[in-house]
């Protein structure tokens, strides 16, 4: 394996949208969430570590999961753990890593990952990134995968791309926020649109160039700590400094500010596990459509329903259609897969009335 491949993997995240499964102490990257007998942090190292050297591969968490981390993943060590002291978007972090990461190996190569995406095709993935690691090696690019749209989505940022040339690293020239439905419509009609997944391939060089010339403050901020990080002064540092960085994504960060980003079409099947809604596109479906995970059911004119529970219980369910079915310790939820985004707004709901610790 190439000793200067580098991989973040991001695992910060909440995941609200997947309560009562997914709460701040407990994140959905921790669970096995497809059933498969492995959480989703550890099936997207294993993904990574086809590629990467496993001591390679840094996790970006907050510093609540620095445990569950190093409980899941025992082929990590603590130095591989980059903990954030506060709730910040993915630019400070990125770019906080990026610095460890040049200082450790300034020829390195990098990935930047989520933690909770579904990707079943992994050699195909290695692949693509493959090809992505060799042009940032030769070029001073910002790359990202983006992913064929199906159907027009409108939960997803979209990537117009040049299409003038035949190669397949296309020219990126904008991205767009989320759409509307006929705005979706429109891009996937002109056929230079894809979704975009949130995967960033580059350089070291290259990405905090890429911070220098777009976020001077951000960039000072953490560049007055080089000198201590990858010792046993870091922590203090980043303790006293990583709260003051501004709450920022990367794509905002650096990515629609550069006028060298790149994309390469995904040739894999890709679902970034979101919702309970697309946790259910992705699982086998009893006979009655209905996808069950941890259960034991029995359905009369029950069908679409996306059914969990912790202890292989049995559930009976009769007449209910499209629902979201989840028990889990204190909690029981029932509610309309149609109205799956409501759930963040429903858990805040819980929280204000029956207390924080059920969130």
């Amino acid at each position: 394996m190439n000793k200067n491949y580098y991989a973040i993997l991001m695992a910060g995240g909440v995941g609200s949208r997947f309560w009562p499964v997914s709460t701040q102490d407990f994140p959905k990257q921790f669970h096995d969430m497809l059933g498969t007998g492995d959480t989703l942090i550890q099936k997207t190292f294993h993904r990574l570590a086809d590629l990467i050297p496993k001591e390679n591969i840094f996790i970006l968490t907050n510093e609540r999961y620095n445990d569950l981390v190093l409980e899941q993943l025992p082929e990590v060590e603590q130095r591989q753990v980059v903990l954030e002291p506060a709730m910040r978007n993915t630019a400070p972090c990125i770019l906080y890593a990026s610095l460890k990461i040049q200082k450790e190996n300034p020829d390195a190569v990098m990935i930047v990952a989520p933690s909770d995406h579904w990707i079943e095709d992994e050699k195909t993935f290695s692949k693509n990134v493959q090809k992505a690691f060799n042009f940032c090696s030769e070029n001073n690019a910002l790359m990202t995968l983006g992913i064929q749209p199906t159907f027009p989505n409108t939960g997803y940022g979209y990537i117009e791309f040049d299409k003038s040339n035949s190669s397949s690293i296309k020219f990126v020239n904008q991205f767009r926020e989320k759409p509307d439905y006929e705005t979706a419509k429109a891009f996937i009609e002109q056929g230079n649109f894809l979704w975009n997944a949130g995967i960033f391939m580059w350089s070291v060089k290259s990405v905090v160039e890429a911070f220098q010339n777009n976020q001077p403050a951000l960039f000072k901020l953490f560049k007055n700590g080089i000198s201590l990080y990858n010792t046993e002064f870091e922590d203090d540092f980043i303790r006293d400094n990583y709260p003051k960085a501004e709450n920022i994504s990367v794509d905002y960060a650096i990515m629609e500010k550069s006028t060298n980003v790149y994309v390469i079409a995904a040739e894999f099947d890709w679902n970034d596990l979101g919702t309970w809604g697309s946790l259910y596109d992705k699982l086998d479906k009893d006979e009655s459509n209905n996808a069950v995970v941890n259960a034991r059911t029995l359905t009369e004119d029950a069908s679409g329903n996306m059914i969990r529970t912790q202890t292989n219980k049995i559930v009976v369910v009769d007449g209910v259609k499209d629902y979201i079915i989840v028990d889990k310790e204190e909690v029981l939820l029932i509610f309309p897969k149609s109205k799956e985004q409501d759930i963040k707004k429903t858990l805040q709901q819980v929280k204000d009335k029956y207390g924080e610790q059920y969130g």
